[in-house]
């Protein structure tokens, strides 16, 4: 018997030895059967959880629970009832997201519970083909608010299991007190249990790999991807704790700094009262790499939005020009630049009311206008949590200031807002973030969140946002050398983590120079970037002179990329070493890899086995040995030809093809 066929082995016996050692309450399985959640009880009366694959252990018995300021709901439960299985469907469309029309079912299960004191706690678990999820309410009524001192809730994976994970930044570090912003690189292939390295916990997206029997057969490897959703004002932001003894991970509230002044940092409501979604992916890479349950169990729309016309593509100086450029001149060549392209917007960053004035912006308004462009400007959210200077600043602070300064915007003309500076996931502060979408709706603006929070699926609840930073994105490679080396094992670890399920403004596509920087990506590699990554809002890192210097037919590629994804496929990849993703609009496809190691790769591209037959299909991939230009060619890939493609260090390439009719 192999090692890892051994492992496998002690890992059922130890996972069913937990079970007889427990009092089962009931199971719930997937629509197709293979995946299955066990939900028993220990002999303190304590709820626990474990999650199977095929009947082999993905998640071994694992906690269930919080503690509220009047009652301990970790341990001496009464089980009291368990609801039948119950099937869940839902149906939507998103614009913001890698598959427009969505359709998610799940069975559901409910375990109701009860202290010695009386005190009620319901669990919900929902488990579709994809995953696990399960939440706790509170059913009983009670205008007292209530607090949580703390969420018992783990993840326990077998002991040789690796984790890819990015550490939480502490906060109150970081240039101007800033942080934190989830913009931290992930610690990759790391052993389980490794505690995070800034002592603040890990953040959401966490990939884990669990190795399969086979020996040497990564394939048979299982990956799980943790996350939450359904985050509302009454509940903070989660995070996996720091320590993670024998590899189970813990459920860790904002730090008590993460706050708007005066607000709270632990949740706190009346009753009843609903907390987040923790969800589970469980399958392949490829499950983990198209899986939308974090936008499916997100809140349906808050607020009724006409978003059809917010997403799109925008001009940008700032990030390769700096704040010197933020002046009329430029800006208007920018404006210039993303009507020549066809898109539809043009970001205005910071300081933009001390160097350019607001009579000068509506200028910039109607002439924009005029070339078919719209206007996005910036703001600082921030309030006295950091000292962040840049302005306009303090504008966002209060229901009265928002509504004056929307007032102002659509007086003006501007269609969106760049919103920086948050400072955390404390719930006083997840509410501010609630404050702002919901002011902002009447208004039509499309909203982008900078220095801030994963959206945990608010693009779902509110179809005006766009976007959200929360990742080390093109920015950083400015600032620093360190970061431009480390981009390309950066950039191949996104589709597996922070962009599986929300946008990301990651700000892509250096295809010509960044100043005082030696880009390690290659041309290739970056134009990859505008179809590997998703945002209802892109802004190309890009200037004017930079693309002038391009083959047409590249400036044509990216001319014709959408604003809106039809569907995605996983072809192939590996966090941090490399990826090849397909993204459909309408009839044709854009596929796009790259290579994170300093090493060729090699992909052979089986088209017409993952996407059915093509029609005439087109290849731009690196074409030079100092990855600074372009190649282009015709491919056949008709009738199940495989094409092999090969990726020079850091490179990348673009596929794109029209369905066969």
């Amino acid at each position: 018997m192999s090692i890892a066929k051994l492992l496998v082995t002690v890992a059922v016996c130890s996972l069913a030895a937990t079970a007889r050692a427990a009092e089962s309450s009931g199971d719930v399985t997937s629509p197709d059967g293979r995946l299955r959640v066990v939900v028993a009880q220990n002999d303190d009366g304590a709820a626990q959880y474990g999650v199977e694959l095929d009947g082999r252990p993905v998640l071994l018995p694992s906690k269930l629970g919080l503690v509220r300021d009047d009652a301990d709901f970790t341990r001496g439960l009464a089980l009291t009832g368990v609801d039948d299985v119950q099937q869940v469907t839902d149906g939507y469309e998103i614009l913001t997201a890698k598959r427009r029309r969505n359709h998610y079912a799940a069975n559901e299960r409910v375990f109701h519970y009860e202290t010695a004191e009386g005190r009620k706690l319901d669990i919900a678990f929902r488990v579709s083909d994809d995953g696990v999820a399960f939440r706790y309410v509170f059913p009983e009524h009670d205008d007292a608010v209530h607090r949580l001192e703390s969420e018992a809730t783990s993840f326990r994976f077998p002991a040789d299991s690796r984790a890819w994970l990015q550490p939480m930044s502490v906060a109150k570090s970081g240039w101007e007190q800033s942080n934190p912003s989830y913009e931290e690189y992930y610690e990759q292939d790391i052993p389980v249990g490794t505690p995070s390295p800034t002592g603040a916990g890990w953040v959401f997206p966490a990939l884990f790999r669990i190795a399969g029997a086979g020996a040497n057969d990564s394939a048979d490897d299982t990956w799980v991807l943790l996350s939450e959703a359904g985050l509302r004002r009454n509940y903070c932001g989660g995070r996996l704790a720091s320590e993670s003894p024998g590899g189970e991970y813990a459920i860790a509230f904002a730090d008590p700094r993460e706050i708007v002044p005066g607000g709270p940092a632990n949740p706190e409501s009346t009753l009843p009262w609903t907390t987040p979604w923790r969800i589970v992916v469980v399958g392949s890479l490829s499950t983990v790499a198209e899986s939308m349950l974090g936008v499916h169990l997100a809140d349906p729309p808050a607020v009724a939005v006409d978003a059809r016309e917010l997403p799109g593509k925008a001009s940008w100086s700032w990030v390769l020009l700096k704040d010197d450029n933020t002046i009329f001149p430029v800006q208007k060549k920018f404006v210039d630049y993303a009507a020549d392209m066809g898109w539809r917007y043009c970001l205005v960053d910071a300081d933009w009311d001390r160097k350019i004035g607001e009579d000068k912006l509506a200028e910039l308004v109607r002439h924009a206008n005029d070339k078919g462009v719209k206007i996005i400007v910036w703001y600082n959210s921030a309030g006295p949590w950091n000292t962040t200077p840049y302005t306009p600043r303090d504008k966002m602070l209060t229901h009265e200031r928002r509504i004056a300064e929307f007032e102002k915007l659509k007086q003006i003309g501007v269609a969106g807002m760049k919103i920086d500076f948050f400072g955390g996931d404390g719930q006083s502060m997840i509410g501010y973030y609630h404050d702002i979408l919901a002011d902002s709706a009447p208004y039509g603006l499309a909203i982008n969140f900078h220095g801030a929070t994963l959206p945990r699926g608010w693009q779902r609840t509110y179809p005006h946002l766009m976007t959200t930073e929360a990742i080390r994105g093109m920015e950083f490679i400015t600032f620093e050398q360190a970061n431009a080396d480390r981009a390309p094992s950066h950039n191949a670890m996104l589709p597996f983590t922070r962009n599986v399920f929300d946008p990301m403004d990651y700000t892509p596509m250096a295809l010509y120079e960044i100043p005082n920087i030696e880009r390690r990506t290659t041309a290739a590699h970056e134009l990859a970037l505008s179809v590997l990554f998703t945002s209802g809002v892109q802004h190309y890192a890009e200037t004017p002179e930079g693309m002038a210097t391009v083959p047409d037919y590249v400036r044509e590629f990216v001319k014709g990329v959408p604003s809106v994804w039809d569907d995605v496929k996983f072809l192939a990849g590996e966090p941090g070493k490399y990826v090849v993703l397909a993204r459909r609009a309408g009839d044709r496809w854009w596929i796009a890899g790259i290579n994170g190691e300093d090493a060729p790769r090699t992909i052979d591209l089986d088209l017409k086995k993952e996407l059915g037959e093509l029609g005439a299909a087109e290849l731009i991939a690196d074409g030079s040995e100092d990855g600074s230009a372009f190649r282009r060619k015709a491919i056949d890939v008709t009738g199940g030809a495989v094409v092999p493609v090969e990726m020079p260090p850091y490179g990348g390439f673009v596929v794109s093809a029209t369905a066969a009719e």
